[in-house]
């Protein structure tokens, strides 16, 4: 039987910042045992990672920085148990009590600390969207771009809106309450086999057929998953059925062998509905977006149609109206102004709260190239294309 990969197994962390080095010695045992777990089982397990609390809200008293040096030390103990990516949550910027001079604070954390990821909230139901946070945000995007290697640091960073606590995937995961275990799979080539069998614009088929594929393969790590908690004590927090890619396990290309066209064209948004409710649809306890993802860097066949223009941001933003996480690794150029840019932000935490729905904005303006070159980043997880307007 054909066993998806395993993107993330994610480990939330219920002890308040500052986090003592027992426990993070202590968590980390925890999630690689169940890495171990699944690995016996036969899957393999990308990435384990720890989600806690939001440090910007348990060290509020603290000086900006107390929390950087913090979270400095923090990378340092997370180098040395072997943890590579540990979430540090939200700075709660909706909250009109938030101080949004502070904010520099998260550049200040993030540049330096390859294992650490946060992120800025700047709209929920309650508060709505505070529109003068995207200003702010937009210069720490700006900043990482700048000051990190290859601006890689914004792998790391985004904008959310209405993201609740208990999601597996980075960087918007952060946690409340008891410890908990959730899973995240690299489940694009489920629904390829699943399309391939319908192979055609028929969205209540696409439904169908992709919610049995998803239960049938999701089913069995959930199992692995509850059987891991009972005997190491975190509660099971879920699973994130959202379809994330990889390169060529390109979730574009599998929506494409029901589309008339390319991505982008007629029938994207009746595909992306139809994903999105075969994936709530297969009754298993699950957490996070739980919605189609389609990150432009993250997939060969979705960079392409960047490249070819046939999907740009606004398309992408249209298709989180019925579920997709909002703008994921959306390459800008480098001398796109801050005020765009705050304005992307600012639209996507609309979407959110006018939908009461989860998203974000992972934006990478890279500098020094303009609309019509082509990206350059060599990390593994990227896939370069071209900047376009």
């Amino acid at each position: 039987m054909y066993r998806p990969l395993i993107r993330t197994v994610t480990l939330g962390v219920a002890e308040p910042h500052p986090i003592p080095e027992a426990v993070v010695e202590e968590k980390a045992l925890l999630v690689r045992r169940a890495e171990a777990a699944f690995r016996a089982a036969g899957y393999e397990v990308q990435t384990v990672r720890l989600s806690t609390r939001s440090v910007f809200a348990d060290l509020a008293g603290r000086t900006p920085s107390d929390i950087v040096s913090y979270a400095h030390r923090l990378q340092t103990v997370l180098d040395g148990v072997g943890i590579g990516y540990c979430s540090l949550g939200p700075a709660d910027a909706a909250d009109p009590a938030f101080p949004l001079h502070t904010l520099d604070t998260v550049g200040d954390l993030l540049i330096g600390a390859e294992a650490l990821s946060c992120t800025v909230r700047t709209g929920t139901l309650r508060h709505g969207v505070r529109s003068e946070a995207s200003g702010p945000v937009a210069r720490i995007v700006r900043r990482l771009a700048e000051e990190t290697d290859q601006g890689l640091g914004n792998f790391r960073f985004a904008m959310v809106a209405c993201v609740d606590p208990g999601g597996p995937f980075f960087p918007a995961a952060h946690h409340d309450g008891p410890s908990s275990l959730t899973v995240g799979l690299q489940g694009a080539g489920i629904v390829a086999e699943a399309l391939r069998e319908v192979g055609r614009l028929d969205p209540a088929a696409i439904t169908r057929r992709v919610g049995r594929a998803l239960s049938q393969h999701a089913a069995p790590v959930v199992g692995i998953a509850e059987r891991i908690c009972e005997e190491t004590g975190p509660a099971y927090g879920g699973i994130d059925l959202s379809p994330a890619p990889a390169g060529d396990d390109s979730i574009a290309a599998a929506m494409e062998l029901c589309l008339p066209g390319p991505l982008g064209g007629p029938g994207t948004m009746a595909v992306t509905a139809a994903l999105t409710e075969a994936i709530r649809s297969t009754g298993l306890t699950t957490c996070g977006y739980n919605g189609v993802m389609l990150p432009v860097m993250e997939d060969t066949r979705l960079a392409q149609r960047w490249h070819e223009g046939t999907v740009d941001a606004q398309q992408l933003l249209a298709c989180s109206a019925v579920c997709g996480t909002g703008l994921d690794t959306v390459p800008l150029p480098g001398d796109t102004p801050e005020e765009e840019i705050a304005g992307l932000l600012t639209d996507v935490a609309a979407m959110a709260v006018r939908l009461g729905k989860p998203l974000s904005a992972r934006l990478f303006p890279v500098p020094g190239k303009k609309a019509g070159d082509r990206t350059t980043f060599s990390s593994p997880y990227l896939v370069n294309t071209t900047l376009r307007r």
